[in-house]
């Protein structure tokens, strides 16, 4: 009867293990009912995804520990909060499942996780002191930082599912005749 006592408890442990592989990172008992944190904990995906920003957040810290001031938490903790306004969005998994996605691409590339392709030079109107310079990454979705100087701006490819080409002013001009 122990020895079948004993297997119960493993049986258990293992199966409590299993179920918190599947929650988010943080512990969901703590949350409050009808938060963006409760949504996540209800939703199989929207945990998946914690996890993994958990996972791409500490492998971004590692590469931040020389950073003053530390950007990296401060900037974290202003994502989460815009995370969680996604309460006001119409579709609320929806708003959760891109700020995640977004934040991990973001993470990504920014602090050189993933393969890039690059750096490549772009120089403006032959001036080397005017020059871009844009580094792919292979995030999903694909992303590039471009940098400028002291700027640099992270970009996303786009779906082309709602392009609409006369929307754009020269289309509108050409239609009207104004351009050729």
């Amino acid at each position: 009867m122990n020895g079948i006592a004993v297997f119960s408890g493993i049986v258990m442990l293992c199966l409590a293990e299993a179920a918190a592989a599947k929650g988010p990172s943080f512990a969901c008992d703590t949350v409050a009912a009808g938060s963006i944190e409760a949504l996540i904990c209800e939703d199989q995906e929207l945990s998946a995804l914690d996890r993994t920003l958990s996972g791409v957040y500490a492998a971004a810290s590692e590469r931040t520990v020389d950073e003053h001031p530390p950007r990296l938490q401060a900037e974290q903790r202003g994502w989460i909060k815009g995370r969680n306004e996604c309460w006001k969005s119409d579709d609320r998994d929806e708003c959760v499942r891109q700020a995640y996605l977004l934040r991990i691409v973001e993470l990504q590339a920014r602090y050189r996780l993933v393969p890039g392709n690059g750096p490549v030079r772009f120089t403006c109107e032959g001036d080397p002191v005017a020059e871009v310079i844009a580094t792919f990454f292979q995030t999903d979705p694909p992303t590039l930082i471009a940098e400028y100087g002291d700027a640099f701006s992270l970009m996303y490819l786009q779906s082309l599912d709602h392009f609409r080409p006369d929307t754009y002013p020269s289309r509108a001009m050409e239609k009207s005749g104004l351009c050729v």
